[in-house]
């Protein structure tokens, strides 16, 4: 299970001045897509994060990019940034269909591309990408900022402290309120679409962080909204006897809850973590908040903090849970570091450079999950997962 950097340790490093080790010039990057991942996941993000450098957008809304970022170049195909070879990094924020052609061109091109999640539409896509990128002594990596929300990182704390005991019941939910069913490629009956590749590629990420690749798991897709052309709704079940004995997990999302759901549930043989609420930075982000510097301050702060409940003489007793901060730059710190020191080549021993924020494994073992989850949905079985550990 992969380890994730401490929010805090993030952003005091992201505060601590510009960053140049040994003289490095910047990360120049290119940003593909400016909806709204582009728009309000990626472009301010990446311009929080000192030693990279956002040197272009491929967009045809040019007015758009202009009155957003002023000074920085509109691009208007991704031929321009592939073809620009001071452009090391390329950010894939397009229709989740367009992910597998436009990350094959990159990594020909010699670049470094992070795609935003899950990656491609198909297991295939995404095999054919990381065989690639191997080839070509690229890194290819996929934006999971959910490894970065502050109830996720206090989670991990609880988890990482033995607080809960053994665990036997993780429940994550991503519960909303959208009954209008949009006129969008996400919302559309085109490949790529619904909820399941959506926040399932998120609920389903911080559980393989957290607990591991399950010995098996069953899915179930629903259309729900009136109008609704692909699935809205999803509940998956994963067991992890074999890991932990008796453990399930419950990971669900839809989109006409108006009551909210906790958005963990996890409970052990000594206590539960339960939180309420979401993360806040991408409410900050889509209310044009930018997590530039002098915004660190108070940037992933959680409102409503989670509380472990146990029972102590015969009482229930709630204590707040570790305090943690939110830090979706600091994903783009740790790709920085990882892309700055393999510039000039590989050294014979790899395992001794950073890291990427996801790696090739955990892309691949992710996008195989999502498609047995399809499968589950498709044959309405379990599907075994345990040769995905391997």
């Amino acid at each position: 299970m992969m380890s994730v950097m401490n929010s805090q340790t993030s952003l005091n490093s992201l505060a601590s001045g510009p960053f140049n080790p040994a003289g490095q010039a910047p990360l120049r990057c290119a940003l593909i897509g400016f909806g709204n991942a582009g728009r309000n996941f990626h472009a301010p993000v990446i311009a929080g994060v000192p030693g990279i450098t956002l040197a272009g957008i491929v967009s045809s809304q040019a007015g758009a990019v202009h009155a957003a970022w002023p000074g920085v170049p509109v691009l208007a195909t991704p031929a321009q940034a592939f073809a620009d070879p001071d452009i090391e990094l390329v950010i894939i924020a397009s229709p989740n269909d367009s992910h597998h052609a436009l990350a094959r061109a990159a990594l020909l091109a010699g670049k470094h591309v992070l795609v935003d999640k899950p990656c491609t539409v198909t297991l295939a896509e995404t095999d054919d990408l990381l065989a690639l990128a191997q080839a070509e002594g690229r890194v290819l990596t996929v934006y999971q900022s959910r490894r970065f929300d502050a109830d996720f990182l206090s989670l991990k704390q609880v988890l990482a402290g033995g607080q809960l005991g053994r665990l036997v019941q993780f429940e994550s939910r991503y519960d909303r309120f959208k009954p209008q069913v949009l006129d969008r490629w996400r919302d559309n009956d085109v490949p790529g679409a619904g909820l399941w590749l959506d926040l399932g590629s998120h609920l389903l990420d911080q559980c393989l962080v957290l607990l591991g690749v399950p010995d098996a798991l069953m899915l179930d897709l629903a259309a729900q909204r009136d109008g609704a052309q692909v699935h809205d709704c999803f509940h998956a079940q994963l067991r992890y006897d074999s890991l932990q004995p008796g453990l399930r997990a419950v990971l669900h999302a839809g989109a006409l809850v108006p009551a909210g759901s906790p958005r963990f549930a996890v409970h052990g043989t000594q206590g539960s973590f339960i939180k309420h609420g979401m993360d806040t930075q991408e409410d900050a982000l889509k209310a044009g908040r930018r997590p530039h510097l002098a915004a660190l301050a108070d940037w992933g702060q959680d409102p409503q903090p989670g509380e472990i409940i146990t029972w102590e003489d015969g009482r229930q007793v709630s204590r707040p849970a570790p305090e943690a901060r939110g830090c979706y730059p600091a994903l783009y710190a740790q790709l920085r570091d990882c892309l700055l020191a393999r510039r000039g080549g590989l050294p014979a021993d790899t395992a001794v450079l950073p890291a990427p924020p996801v790696s090739a494994r955990e892309v691949g073992q992710l996008m195989a999950l999502l498609s047995r989850g399809e499968q589950s949905a498709r044959e309405g079985r379990w599907v075994t997962c345990t040769d995905l550990r391997a």
